[in-house]
């Protein structure tokens, strides 16, 4: 695996991004969650290794100790940004895998209408407003709260920050800072979006953990509902993070999705 930084031209300004590159074949980009390039890196890992798939794995800017310009604030932008860097790269036929907020970056994308890429996985995502379905509010969480949240099992995947070196703490810190600015004032969702999905044309698959506590399996129903000819799987004994917890069925799901492309 080689990381390299991309340094982007866009209309605000230069923005670098942090790009994790691995593997040969078909092109996924992996969009990470609030939880960092982390939660995401191990399986991008596994899809590297037993599929014949080149897997971009980009850091959030603002995530993973990386530096966060001013101007940047709105996940719109960062999608932006995203179709940016598959030109930069000249990256043809992408499926797009995004888990939580990762997954609202690559509704944006769709949007976007990139020839560059054939389809989308949504992968628990957030973004869009579900009357009687609302996000958790993590932020006033304990962590051991937050994994109970978001975990079938919480006590397999428990972290206790105490347990971690100041340098990680800190950028846990600034992980929930950045997402804090770019989840906005709505609550981790747009307003605006549900409604803008009716004009995705690329293929997409939602796929959700059943026992996810953060955004509810009927949020992730609407969330395909909202798309069309969504396609909707449940993964079961999973919850907010499948990448995590339930690896080797989300990598069945994503590839043979994939498949008529790949």
């Amino acid at each position: 695996m080689t990381s390299t930084v991309h340094t982007l031209a866009l209309a605000e300004g230069d923005l670098a991004i942090t790009v994790d590159d691995q593997g040969q074949g078909h092109s996924f980009l992996l969009l990470h969650g609030g939880g960092g390039p982390q939660t995401i890196a191990p399986f991008g890992q596994l899809l590297a290794e037993q599929r014949p798939a080149r897997v971009i794995t980009p850091v959030h800017p603002g995530f993973g100790g990386t530096a966060r310009p001013d101007w940047l604030t709105d996940i719109p932008t960062l999608a932006q940004a995203y179709a940016r860097l598959l030109d930069e790269l000249d990256l043809h036929d992408v499926t797009i895998v995004g888990n939580s907020i990762g997954g609202w970056i690559a509704a944006e994308l769709a949007l976007l209408s990139s020839d560059r890429i054939s389809g989308h996985v949504l992968v628990n995502a957030v973004g869009i407003t579900v009357p009687g379905h609302p996000i958790a509010d993590i932020f006033p969480l304990t962590p051991a709260e937050l994994s109970k949240l978001s975990f079938h099992d919480p006590a397999k995947f428990a972290i206790d920050p105490a347990t971690l070196p100041e340098a990680a703490r800190a950028v846990m810190a600034a992980n929930r800072t950045a997402l804090a600015i770019y989840q906005g004032p709505h609550a981790a969702g747009d307003p605006s979006l549900r409604e803008r999905l009716a004009k995705v044309t690329r293929p997409t698959l939602v796929v959700w953990g059943e026992s996810d506590q953060v955004v509810d399996a009927d949020y992730g129903r609407a969330f395909a509902a909202a798309i069309p000819h969504a396609g909707f799987e449940l993964l079961h004994n999973t919850g907010h993070l499948p990448q995590i917890e339930s690896p080797t069925q989300l990598l069945s799901m994503v590839w043979d999705f994939a498949g008529p492309h790949a």
